[in-house]
């Protein structure tokens, strides 16, 4: 399943090999072999398109509130497919708060008027008759199809009209109604609330009694609910590129700007793409023959990898992107982390390398000093100087104690002083080995959205690395299922700003996802 956590290889996890073909279709246009400008014009003019010269269409508010929702229904989806771990809560307002306050105030004077409603002489049945109206219908809700017996069963007992004619004449057994509801509440619940009926069938008073069943209650719908979320898991696995490009569809012709940022991402590699081979623009039309030649395979992967390098506090993410926001994000942090470990490596490594040498379990217990050094290390408040000095103290320590162990003298004070410098200069956006660790890791993930989707093993990781390679395949993997669901979901749309950037034609109106490469 993508995106759980768990070490994947790549392209090992995705819907089904049906998704997989359609990924090969959506993205024909981007392959090598199609990079040609044939491949991005044929049967272009027999698609509309926007006139270039046509004003822009004013966005009505019923139009803004469509996309809006279309956008909602598709991150659900998304979220739903993509994560395992994804389940609906109860909200839970702050205790103190304002709302807190006035819900427990006014449910507690409900259940002060029902307390006295039922101690009154004769006992006023009203309210009571109300909350088991209520409590039938939300437990025939629970039932499926096919359970006719103890639906009429629950309609029998739980009959209001008869309910409400035994109160009239003070013969209403309320104690056994709220028995019996626990008893088919115990039938219908799942497991994790077998504990919450014994608290029921334990509790004495009637008014706390039927407080209790309306708070087990909603905890079953919430768990019904997310029953029917996993049973559906599945099937929307199967269904979820065709139902995620229609739905972004709908999005693109209610707000036809929905594709603006992600323009500009890709055109912002398009541009640094050009800018490498500036040096073969040297004659007049070299640099529109650049543009051309250029693969849009590479330059998207391009623009992929500029996600692990995001703001993702002061950048918007291509609309594209916008359901994996936070998957990406909590990757760009952990890579983040990983980067600094691996250079914290190659520093003790190169100072410290002949003592350490043979001493495995030295190397992992240094790691794990780091890591909870520099946990946290992406909020704001985090002073990462402070920690990269308190690191380098600590290892310092621990190479000191391992030498004396061996009988070896202790480190002088400018081999330590040395290793507590460069341990800062980390720091420094310019730091040499700073930008080789970023270099060879951008080089790594570039790899491996190269390997073709059925593959099914990772790619050598570079030297200096090795501290952190399974941290970084895993990683990788989470990271590659990312972009290979967003490749399938959205190809048709990318090969149209594509075709728009390299080869200057106007995008179709609409992506045709059944040739996207036309």
């Amino acid at each position: 399943m993508p995106f759980s956590g768990e070490k994947q290889c790549v392209g090992e996890d995705q819907p089904s090999d049906s998704d997989s073909s359609r990924f090969s279709e959506s993205m024909a246009s981007l392959s090598d072999y199609e990079c040609s400008r044939q491949s991005f014009t044929s049967d272009s003019s027999s698609k509309s398109s926007s006139p270039a010269s046509s004003p822009p269409r004013v966005v009505t508010f019923d139009e803004v509130m469509a996309a809006a929702r279309n956008f909602a229904d598709m991150t659900l989806a998304h979220e739903i497919a993509v994560n395992e771990n994804f389940l609906l809560k109860q909200d839970a307002l702050p205790e103190t708060s304002l709302a807190s306050q006035v819900k427990h105030i006014v449910h507690q004077a409900f259940w002060d008027v029902l307390e006295s409603e039922l101690n009154a002489e004769p006992p006023e049945y009203n309210h009571a008759i109300k909350l088991f109206e209520e409590i039938r219908e939300i437990l025939l809700s629970f039932l499926t199809p096919g359970g006719n017996r103890l639906r009429n069963q629950i309609c029998e007992i739980l009959d209001t009209e008869l309910i409400r004619q035994q109160a009239e004449h003070n013969a209403v057994d309320i104690q056994g109604l709220a028995s019996y509801v626990i008893s088919t509440m115990g039938k219908l619940c799942a497991p994790v609330r077998d504990d919450d009926i014994r608290q029921l069938k334990a509790t004495g008073n009637i008014v706390e009694v039927l407080r209790q069943i309306f708070h087990v209650l909603d905890l079953m719908k919430m768990d019904m609910v997310n029953f029917t979320i996993k049973s559906l898991r599945p099937h929307l696995q199967r269904q979820l590129v065709d139902y995620e490009r229609t739905k972004f569809q709908e999005i693109l012709e209610e707000t036809p700007s929905a594709l603006d940022q992600t323009t500009e991402w890709i055109k912002e590699s398009v541009n640094e793409e050009l800018l490498s081979l500036s040096e073969t623009a040297s004659t007049p039309g070299a640099e529109n023959s650049s543009r051309s030649s250029l693969r849009p395979t590479l330059v998207l992967n391009n623009s992929y990898l500029k996600l692990l390098q995001w703001d993702y506090q002061k950048k918007e993410l291509p609309e594209t992107l916008m359901t994996d926001g936070t998957r990406l994000q909590e990757l760009t942090e952990k890579l983040n982390q990983l980067k600094i470990i691996a250079c914290l490596s190659v520093i003790t490594n190169s100072i410290v390398g002949s003592v350490i040498e043979g001493l495995p379990e030295f190397a992992n217990r240094l790691k794990r000093i780091s890591v909870v050094l520099l946990e946290g290390m992406n909020k704001e408040t985090f002073n990462l100087k402070e920690v990269l000095n308190s690191i380098g103290v600590q290892t310092c320590v621990e190479v000191n104690e391992t030498l004396m162990e061996r009988g070896l003298p202790t480190l002088n004070a400018d081999v330590q002083a040395n290793l507590l410098g460069q341990f800062s200069g980390i720091e420094e956006e310019g730091n040499p080995i700073r930008s080789l660790i970023d270099k060879r890791i951008q080089l790594y993930l570039k790899s491996l959205l190269g390997l073709p989707s059925p593959q099914k093993c990772m790619p050598p990781v570079p030297g200096g690395l090795a501290v952190i390679q399974q941290e970084l395949e895993g990683l990788g993997c989470q990271y590659a299922n990312i972009v290979n669901l967003n490749k399938q979901v959205y190809g048709p749309f990318y090969a149209n700003i594509l075709r728009k950037l390299l080869f200057g034609e106007e995008a179709p109106g609409k992506a045709d996802a059944s040739s996207p490469a036309n």
